[in-house]
This record gives C-alpha cells, structure tokens and sequence, in this order.
C-alpha cells in the first residue's frame, strides 16, 4: 500500500519479496496465505481446493456460533439433539478458537491505540493500483520464495555465486537485464 506498483515491485516479488502478515491473521489463514504466494505453481493450492477448505471453515464456525445461540435459547436447543451432538465435536475447531483469539488481539489493538491514531485515514502510494490490469513487464526474472534466497551468496568481488547457474533459481532471477532498470531506486529501497 506504500509503494508503487510498477516493475520494481515486480521484480522484487519475483526475487521472494512478500507482504507483512499481521499477528491478527489466524495461523491458519496466514499458512493458507503464505502456499498461494509460493513461487512454484504446483506447490499453491487448486481453487477447488481453495473453495473445500474455506468451505469447511466457515461451516464449522457457522455450526459453532449456532451452537452458542441455541445454548441461549432454550427451545432451540431442545428441538435439535442432532445439532447439538454436532457441536460437541465442532467445538475442537482450530480455525474457530484462532478467529476468536485474533478477534481479541484486534480490540486489544484497537482499545490501546490513541484517538488520533484511530482517526488516521489508511494512505496508499499513488502508485500503488488495486484494480485488475496486465502489467507486461519485458525480462522479469523467475519467481522464487523468499526462503530460496537464503541459498544465495555474493563473493568478495560483488559476483553472485551459487551452486550451479544452470539449476538454481536464483542464478535465473538474478539475470535479467539490469541495465534496463533505474539501479539506483532499487538500492535504495533495499537500504532503507
């Protein structure tokens, strides 16, 4: 949100960069996050199986909070022993118990902040664009996680190394046309 979203950002992506994860984001949802940014398609999940597990999600945490309201109500609760059997096992539900705690730490947040935080609007760059568009970028290197970086050296004369060029992604992210790119912007972001 606080930079542009142009060909630098691109290639900083396709060399591990990644968004913050706020610690108000279930784990669950976060590790769910973190395998769709995986540089390697076939490590990201299919959208079906996207849909079945945000599906099974929401039906446990539906299920829960019905639960809870029929304990409220004596009458529902009476009617539904079905429900009921169902929500005993429901109640072990990871993803249910983690939206409440993250729900927790948000108030927290939000009680501890100031006023004047609080009526702070959210600013974007203004080249930051959040609506769908092609973005043809020429020479954008391989895509890799930002763990893959950690294999990656740079010797005393400022050539990179790594273990083999022709198998090692890095050695591919590394190789597009720089000459091309204002050097200058990219060193100074990763600076600062």
């Amino acid at each position: 949100n606080d930079i542009p979203h142009n060909e630098f950002l691109a290639i900083k992506i396709c060399k591990g960069l990644r968004p913050t994860i706020s610690k108000d984001i279930p784990k669950l949802l976060a590790d769910l996050i973190i395998k769709c940014w995986d540089a390697e398609i076939k490590n990201r999940p299919t959208t079906k199986e996207l849909y079945q597990l945000l599906k099974k999600w929401d039906d446990e945490i539906k299920e829960i909070e019905y639960s809870e309201y029929s304990e409220d109500d004596e009458d529902v609760k009476d009617s539904d022993d079905k429900n009921s059997e169902n929500c005993d096992n429901s109640q072990n539900s990871e993803i249910y118990f983690q939206l409440k705690e993250c729900d927790r730490i948000k108030k927290e947040k939000f009680k501890n902040r100031s006023n004047e935080d609080k009526s702070k609007s959210f600013k974007t760059h203004p080249q930051a664009i959040y609506t769908s568009r092609l973005l043809n970028f020429k020479n954008l290197p391989k895509p890799v996680n930002s763990s893959d970086l950690s294999s990656f050296q740079f010797s005393s004369d400022t050539n990179y190394t790594t273990q083999s060029t022709s198998a090692n992604p890095i050695s591919e992210c590394l190789d597009v046309q720089l000459s091309e790119l204002e050097l200058n912007e990219i060193c100074q972001d990763d600076e600062q």
